[in-house]
């Protein structure tokens, strides 16, 4: 579904990453991996034509997307849940999934909004409430219900644990499995890398913009080696 071939990104003269190839299958769930400041974010956003890149190819089932308009690949299929969340905390949760669902037609938006009343029933709770008022992983859900709006083909994820407390890690964590045994198809970018790595089919390890290892994601999370020398502990911080 994603291939990602030889992907150097530049913010000036500094190379984010450097030729970095990877690939989705539908239905997979891909977790990639790292220290802060691998690439991990670049790479999202560049797959997601947040960032143009200096040379590669980026490809969403088997069109080359290589630099496209974000509003178009959300069109196509391809929909990111950004780092820090990003909901609008002055908009309603109602509001907040409607603007998530700008780009069908009205009677497809409203259906979409309704389904994910029944997907998220924290969300239901707080229809009304403006999202600025819910907890961090009520916001999480949101933010994934955003993006599921526009029923995309590959779902990206960028930290969606981040600054959460343990026990909302563990909400975040049961929505992503959740999502998984619905086949759904992920690219996870995780800090607590042991976790995502064991719930992922698969799994890529950046470091400072290179790619130093992939495979399965129970073989990565198993390898205490392979932490100690490309992220720094079990926990990825």
């Amino acid at each position: 579904m994603l291939e990602v071939d030889q992907l150097t990104t530049r913010y000036g003269a500094i190379t984010a990453l450097h030729g970095v190839t990877i690939n989705v299958n539908a239905g997979e769930v891909v977790a990639l991996v790292g220290p802060n400041g691998a690439g991990k974010t670049t790479l999202l956003n560049t797959v997601a034509g947040l960032l143009r890149p200096a040379d590669g190819t980026v490809r969403f089932n088997g069109a080359d997307i290589t630099g496209a308009e974000p509003a178009d690949l959300v069109r196509a299929g391809l929909a990111l849940v950004p780092e820090h969340r990003r909901i609008f905390k002055d908009l309603t949760v109602e509001e907040n999934l409607r603007l998530g669902g700008s780009t069908l037609r009205l009677h497809q938006r409203v259906s979409r909004v309704h389904e994910m009343a029944d997907l998220f029933p924290v969300l239901r709770a707080k229809w009304s409430t403006s999202a600025g008022f819910l907890s961090g992983g009520e916001a999480q859900q949101l933010a994934v219900a955003r993006a599921l709006m526009c029923d995309p083909k590959l779902l990206l994820l960028d930290e969606p644990t981040l600054g959460l407390a343990p026990t909302l890690v563990d909400v975040v964590f049961d929505l992503l499995d959740r999502l998984r045994k619905e086949g759904r198809t992920l690219l996870v970018v995780e800090q607590n890398a042991t976790r995502a790595l064991q719930l992922a089919d698969r799994g890529y390890i950046l470091r400072t913009g290179h790619l130093v290892a992939e495979g399965s994601g129970a073989d990565l999370a198993a390898d205490q080696g392979l932490f100690e020398s490309f992220i720094g502990g079990a926990d990825g911080a």
